[in-house]
């Protein structure tokens, strides 16, 4: 999505179309707003959907709230189902921050905070929601209540520099309308440092301010239900067989029966996070891992991640062990498994 793209209202036409013919010519193609009202109730934008229907278990987060204010504020004439969405999502971002201005970007479905306030993307996208809300929509009341919003979360600047970089558009926009918006302008300023320090790289051919284009996120790209998987013949136990999923056979693993934690898997409450692989393998882009219960992506600092200073050995398939706030947690060794799980299939 580009910037002022949904506020034109103008899309490219589809393949095999051109400007002038008889189907596109003198329209203007005109966002619809049904699926994310379809996905917001009386709180906020549900995190995650299965095709049109919300999954209300996976609660909400402020990354997609703050896009939903974003997309919705640029809407000139809005309907009176998107002026009460984007009502929804500025309360639900304003909800989320603090008197500091850190920010929580998790709650359940119940709207109980799920992690604890930080400056990761979710910061810099409310700002930059934020300062899309003070800029252009058409209530006074709701400019002036964002506006109040920008200021808070603008007292911080973030140690990463994508999330200032969100943070950067949304000073933008409001420098747009109001010039001598005072923290706005700071705010500008010091994310146009943050970012340049970090620039490692940047070409005609290459803009981006590293030399890999990357979104951590994709890591896991999704969580599903288990089902029964199909057998692999010969294999060891811990590899349980294999998945279908977007046309895919995934190989399905247990983490703990790999590393000898446990000899058998409980079932009850399994769901599968499809993991993409690191290695390259074009066969195998995917792995799939057995979790019990959901599972959730948590925000972890320097602060918060401490070696354990066990310099025992560790199991195959363990990388690390560490302390997340008191919590022993194992970081796995991907590379390996992935090496293991190919030679177990090719057996």
């Amino acid at each position: 999505m580009t910037r002022g793209g949904l506020g034109e209202h103008r899309l490219a036409a589809p393949a095999g179309l051109r400007a002038g013919d008889p189907l596109t010519a003198g329209r203007q193609v005109r966002p619809v707003f049904d699926h994310l009202a379809a996905l917001t109730d009386d709180r906020g934008l549900f995190e995650h959907a299965l095709h049109s229907a919300p999954r209300p278990e996976h609660g909400y987060c402020v990354d997609d709230a703050a896009r939903g204010l974003v997309v919705t504020c640029r809407e000139p004439r809005p309907s009176p189902v998107v002026q009460g969405l984007r009502s929804r999502y500025l309360r639900f971002v304003l909800s989320a921050l603090c008197p500091d201005g850190t920010c929580h970007n998790r709650f359940d479905r119940e709207g109980r905070l799920q992690d604890e306030a930080g400056l990761g993307d979710w910061w810099g996208r409310t700002l930059w929601a934020l300062g899309v809300a003070a800029a252009v929509t058409d209530t006074a009341s709701m400019r002036s209540t964002a506006l109040v919003g920008f200021r808070v979360a603008a007292q911080q600047r973030s140690p990463y520099s994508r999330s200032m970089a969100f943070a950067a558009l949304g000073a933008g926009e409001l420098l747009r309308v109001a010039p001598g918006q005072s923290d706005a302008r700071k705010l500008l300023r010091d994310a146009m440092e943050a970012v340049a320090a970090e620039t490692t790289v940047t070409s005609r051919d290459w803009p981006w301010p590293e030399p890999r284009l990357r979104y951590a996120n994709a890591t896991v790209a999704e969580v599903i239900s288990y089902a029964q998987p199909e057998r692999v013949a010969n294999a060891p136990k811990w590899l349980l067989g294999r998945l279908s999923w977007r046309g895919w056979r995934l190989p399905l693993f247990s983490f703990p029966m790999l590393t000898g934690e446990v000899a058998d898997e409980s079932y009850t409450n399994a769901r599968v996070a499809v993991l993409k692989a690191l290695g390259g393998n074009a066969k195998m882009p995917f792995l799939a891992l057995l979790a019990q219960g959901f599972p959730r992506l948590t925000t972890i600092t320097p602060d918060s991640l401490i070696p354990t200073g066990d310099e025992n050995a560790h199991p195959l398939g363990i990388r690390a062990e560490v302390l997340v706030r008191d919590d022993r947690a194992v970081i796995p060794d991907i590379g390996l498994i992935e090496g293991m799980v190919a030679e177990a299939i090719a057996a």
